[in-house]
């Protein structure tokens, strides 16, 4: 029962760092009159530090988490993203900023902690499951964000009571993971040398694998913020790109919970990986080049279903690498989410600048999908770690 609250306070705590992230870029306009700033450059602070502090935080999760525990270090995650809430009590930009710079620290720590406890709890049947389900994390609070946010600002009267009001929830739920958490073993439960050997981010910069898992998902994550930041800028698709967006996120829903269901009943891990890369990079390409509002709409479906269905097998194949532990799995997804936003926000520069200097905004559009094409071509870099890969380590273990 214990491991079902746990992971209920997780999934729930970046859902809403994830809604109020997005419903503070809703809210943009009425944010910046409050403090009289204008201009598109004031208005990508607000989320350009949310994604500063995710690269910086990222890579210090492992060392918050060996010098505090688990206990601690998600608390620390929660309070920071709570800390979000305190933008409604500033009374300067820069201050709104801050508040932002928190949130998205608390974010960055709490996405990499889910690995360490996901692998502590749950048996190997399970991770599969959770896994996906916390990938999903992330789209329910921007799907809740969306939905909400045009009724709740009406009825608190300001975007300071919508943005107090996360806080106040999220903070909630700090007291109660206090109450319900404990502390797990870094080391693991296994008495193998490989597992009790330290795993430090000095080991993690010199394992070639954790670069290549994170150079396979930067494209489609670059792919994943371009909908929603550079494609409304466009005005070169056969529909409202607002609507494409829609219709991805709705999909990419979808996609994950196909992900579970194929990674759980699937022995092997990167068939799934390739394939889906492959199918992302060719809807999105039909998304962008076609004129008919009707296989617009079908491409972005399929490109959302796509971009999502690999992520449950993406994630648990680190965790099936052999002699895995808390603290490298750890290590491993802090480089995996700050080396990913780190390439995404300078394939986000470069394509922006490109269209700005060859005056073709469709070609920011372009490079986006191209880039979404990593996941397929950086694979077959990966190894695989699925249940057929496994039971022929073991036979060639033992003969």
């Amino acid at each position: 029962m214990r491991k079902i609250i746990v992971e209920a306070l997780m999934f729930s705590a970046y859902a809403l760092f994830a809604a109020s992230w997005v419903a503070g870029a809703i809210l943009t306009p009425e944010i910046q009159q409050s403090f009289a700033q204008e201009g598109l450059a004031n208005a990508s602070w607000g989320s350009n530090a949310i994604t500063l502090a995710k690269i910086l935080g990222n890579l210090a999760a492992a060392m918050v988490l060996v010098k505090l525990g688990i206990r601690y270090a998600f608390t620390t995650a929660i309070l920071l993203i709570a800390a979000g809430g305190l933008g409604a009590f500033a009374d300067s930009y820069n201050g709104w900023l801050l508040s932002r710079l928190a949130l998205g620290l608390g974010g960055a720590l709490a996405i990499v902690y889910f690995n360490p406890v996901v692998l502590h709890y749950f048996r190997p049947s399970e991770r599969p499951v959770v896994n996906g389900i916390n990938a999903a994390a992330f789209n329910t609070g921007n799907l809740l964000a969306l939905l909400t946010t045009s009724i709740l600002l009406p009825w608190l009267g300001s975007w300071e009571n919508l943005i107090l009001l996360y806080g106040a929830m999220v903070a909630s739920l700090a007291l109660l993971w206090w109450l319900c958490a404990e502390s797990i073993p870094l080391a693991g439960n296994s008495t193998d040398s490989v597992q009790t050997r330290p795993y430090r981010l000095r080991e993690g910069l010199t394992d070639p694998f954790n670069w290549w898992l994170p150079l396979a998902y930067c494209g489609v994550l670059f792919c994943y913020i371009a909908v929603f930041a550079l494609f409304p800028l466009l005005d070169t698709f056969a529909v409202q790109s607002t609507h494409l967006s829609a219709v991805m996120i709705a999909t990419g829903m979808v996609g994950t919970v196909a992900g579970i269901v194929t990674t759980k009943r699937l022995p092997m891990r990167l068939p799934v990986i390739r394939a889906s890369g492959a199918a992302l990079t060719l809807s999105a390409t039909a998304m962008i080049v076609t004129s008919s509002p009707t296989i617009a709409y079908s491409a972005a479906a399929m490109a959302g279903f796509f971009m999502f269905l690999p992520m449950t097998a993406l994630v648990t194949l680190p965790q099936e690498l052999p002699g895995m532990t808390p603290a490298r799995i750890t290590v491993i997804f802090g480089m995996f989410w700050s080396i990913a936003y780190g390439i995404e926000t300078l394939l986000m520069w470069g394509a922006t600048t490109i269209a700005d200097v060859s005056g073709i905004a469709a070609s920011a559009a372009w490079i986006a999908v191209v880039c979404s094409a990593s996941l397929f071509a950086v694979s077959f870099k990966l190894p695989e770690t699925g249940t057929a890969a496994n039971t022929e380590r073991s036979v060639n273990a033992n003969t």
